[in-house]
């Protein structure tokens, strides 16, 4: 299987070839997958070099024309590096791109922490009306993809991308909107973001918990979480790829007219400092399914005893 980061660049390449209103920028990262893309749209593949402010600002240019940049490079150059221009040349300029980020949080532990991310969503979250799309596999990302380019989002909507080589063994039909149910239970609910589903689902095995599944996390999906609750309980579990706790603010406000508790989970905040592989990171953080099974089953053993969720308080 392809990785999604692989899938991206004939994807985008078909795209190119298809709508005359789609660009890419680049900086230097990525650049051999859109060779013959260059070479046939030269002046809609643009390659600034090892220059991300300019990369941000370039796309933001391309958008003010009418075109539909997609902008692409390591998560940490992408979000962080140039942050100060996401927030202005695209938010203040109030004009549309797609950032589409590699290396997730930990994805190439060789390179060390100039190049992780586990902050990148948490970030974009301090800004506007973003969308954020994190696939979990990918053909997930191919669909994705196209929703944010043409096919479900228009020109001016600012939308993030997150690709990662940590992949879920099969795809869901992801629609760019909504969480979808995957497990029914009586005795919490279990958010899985993107490439966490797999070890979610081997964590939870046997468990009397529904498992949503989430790759479209901003706007987040509090209809559907508020339905799994109603079944579940209000014992909340958020697994995500990234920063822990980065969702719980959007759970607790989808959730504010009940009691609940909500446990977010996901990449700690301490820089791990040896290089290490994907899957030591991985179990470092405690996102295996061992400790994630652990971590889950002692928050939902510590249940405080309250009456059942009664019926929704409806603001006057």
């Amino acid at each position: 299987m392809d990785t999604m980061r692989e899938r991206f660049a004939p994807v985008i390449t078909r795209l190119l070839d298809e709508d005359p209103g789609v660009a890419v920028v680049l900086a230097e990262i990525g650049r051999d997958g859109f060779a013959e893309a260059e070479r046939r749209h030269p002046d809609r593949v643009v390659n600034v070099g090892i220059r991300e402010q300019l990369l941000i600002g370039t796309g933001a240019g391309l958008a003010l024309t009418g075109m539909r940049p997609v902008i692409h490079t390591f998560a940490s150059f992408l979000v962080e590096r140039p942050f100060e221009q996401v927030k202005l040349d695209l938010g203040h300029q109030d004009v549309g791109a797609v950032l589409v980020s590699a290396a997730a949080s930990f994805d190439w532990p060789a390179g060390g922490y100039t190049h992780m991310a586990p902050g990148d969503v948490a970030l974009l979250d301090t800004l506007d009306g973003w969308t954020v799309h994190v696939p979990g596999h990918p053909d997930e990302a191919e669909t994705l993809l196209r929703h944010a380019i043409g096919a479900g989002e228009g020109k001016d909507d600012k939308v993030y991308v997150r690709l990662s080589v940590q992949s879920n063994e099969r795809a869901l039909a992801v629609d760019g909107q909504r969480f979808l149910t995957v497990r029914e239970g009586r005795r919490g609910v279990v958010v899985a973001v993107g490439p966490m589903l797999d070890a979610v689902l081997a964590a939870t095995e046997g468990l009397d918990v529904t498992v949503l599944y989430a790759t479209t996390v901003r706007p987040f999906d509090a209809g559907a979480l508020r339905r799994a609750t109603e079944a579940a309980g209000t014992d909340v579990v958020l697994v995500e790829p990234y920063l822990a706790g980065t969702s719980t603010t959007a759970a607790n406000d989808a959730l504010a007219d009940v009691p609940h508790r909500v446990l977010g989970l996901g990449v700690g905040r301490p820089e791990l400092r040896r290089y290490g592989q994907i899957e030591e990171h991985v179990t470092a953080h405690g996102l295996d399914a061992p400790s994630l099974r652990k971590r889950i089953s002692d928050f939902l053993d510590t249940r405080v005893n309250r009456p059942a969720a009664g019926p929704r308080l409806t603001p006057a």
